[in-house]
């Protein structure tokens, strides 16, 4: 089960930072295109850890460059999000 403090760590990492770097800009792009994304949206195309993608996601959430506009309860790859 994905626990975002277990995968954090790996985002530190050479690959993770990469992977990291990739989410961040295509994130980027597609609010500049549509204003709100899912998360499936975001991993879409981006090959490896499926975990880390989310990982990646949920870091860019904590740094408060996007927000995440849905509640509890849905699954990790319909979880919507927005700029800040």
């Amino acid at each position: 089960m994905y626990n975002y403090q277990n995968e954090k760590t790996k985002i530190f990492t050479e690959e993770g930072q990469i992977v990291f770097l990739k989410i961040r800009d295509k994130t980027q792009h597609l609010l500049k295109q549509s204003g709100a994304i899912m998360m499936s949206n975001i991993i879409n195309g981006i090959s490896g850890d499926s975990w880390l993608h989310l990982a990646c996601v949920d870091r860019l959430v904590e740094l408060g460059e996007i927000e995440e506009i849905t509640n509890g309860g849905v699954a990790g790859q319909y979880r919507v999000f927005t700029s800040t």
